[in-house]
């Protein structure tokens, strides 16, 4: 009797334990899960965009314009960018040195406007919100101004030129607490060549919305490493084929830029289905294949994949605080696929195919 039975508890273990060998495979999926059933879901647009500061030559409104008019279209109900919250580089700097190379790269100073307004970046946080919870549907000059302040205060710069371009241009200036110096700031922010400037804030002053959310997230610190041997290796790396066609596609696409929707045609071939793949092959592909003996590649991968996982998490946040909402996420086109992929598996997010928006 013993015997039998130790023989069917083995048989047991044996078939549900993986055969040798044999990756296991997770049998829940997330993504196989949507919902609600009654409702709104969530939708979620993810816009690939170059750098535009980084492109060649001035890039004026209205090389923008086609671009905003799609996006216009679609009517999003709230838009994150590709910065860190001002909460988030709060923390980091009270890390000290162990973050401060991120905080110097990565986030506004919000000292002198926190001196004006009189208040910390928590503190100014939580008066935005107070205030937006109960925002008129016709709110005065003076109180977008110290919205405005706000914003700069709290270290959300790109929201505070949301309320900037949401004002008469007769009344941006400094008054309610912001300093003349404050005001020449936004003023400046209004046609800087970047994507916050002439995408984000533009569109988000077009469609009526308060703010933006930022989602970034550059507070992963690995491994204590040798900078000049990672960046060798990533280097050779990213030597490969796949790496000189994008180079070669990015070049014909900056050339074309003068022509009549010349920067709409980027932005169309960055949110091609294929552009993730390609990217993949070019960068993260390769660099999880070098072979240094500290596996920097891997290393590499490790702060690409967490980096996108923790700005996933922040959009999906977002989308938590008014479920139903229509979110574009503007974010660097090497971003778009593993946003995607990662957003797929949330419950309450429905993705848009970007290519339909941009047609």
């Amino acid at each position: 009797m013993r015997t039998s039975l130790l023989g069917a508890a083995l048989c047991l273990t044996a078939a549900l334990s993986p055969a040798s060998g044999q990756e296991y495979r997770p049998s829940f999926h997330p993504d196989m899960l949507k919902g609600p059933i009654a409702g709104r879901p969530n939708e979620v647009l993810v816009l690939g965009t170059p750098h535009l500061s980084q492109l060649p030559g001035n890039i004026g409104p209205e090389m923008v314009e086609p671009l905003l008019t799609r996006l216009t279209r679609w009517k999003p109900t709230a838009i994150a960018n590709e910065n860190m919250s001002g909460l988030l580089c709060f923390s980091l700097r009270a890390q000290g040195a162990r973050q401060a190379s991120s905080v110097e790269s990565y986030c506004y100073d919000p000292t002198a406007a926190g001196t004006a307004a009189g208040l910390s970046v928590p503190a100014a946080n939580g008066e935005i919100e107070r205030r937006l919870a109960n925002w008129p549907a016709s709110p005065s000059p003076a109180e977008r101004r110290r919205l405005a302040l706000l914003f700069l205060a709290a270290g959300e710069p790109t929201s505070a030129l949301v309320q900037w371009l949401r004002l008469p241009a007769t009344e941006r200036r400094a008054a309610d607490g912001l300093t003349a110096d404050l005001a020449a700031y936004l003023d400046k922010r209004v046609a800087r060549k970047s994507e916050d400037s002439l995408i984000v804030a533009a569109l988000a002053a077009r469609l009526g919305l308060e703010r933006v959310w930022g989602v970034d997230d550059q507070s992963s610190s690995g491994a204590p490493v040798d900078d000049k041997a990672y960046g060798a290796a990533l280097t050779a790396a990213w030597d490969n084929p796949a790496t000189k066609a994008r180079i070669a596609q990015g070049n014909a696409l900056s050339a074309g830029l003068g022509r009549p929707d010349g920067l709409l045609d980027l932005y169309r071939a960055y949110n091609a289905p294929a552009y993730g793949a390609e990217a993949y092959r070019s960068d993260w592909g390769a660099a999880l294949n070098e072979p240094s003996p500290q596996a920097y590649g891997r290393q590499y991968v490790a702060y690409w994949e967490t980096r996108n996982l923790r700005m996933v998490a922040n959009i999906r946040a977002v989308l938590g605080w008014k479920p139903g909402t229509r979110l574009l996420a503007v974010v660097g086109a090497s971003h778009k696929a593993y946003y995607e992929a990662y957003l797929n598996q949330m419950h309450d997010a429905k993705l848009v195919d970007a290519a339909l928006v941009l047609k």
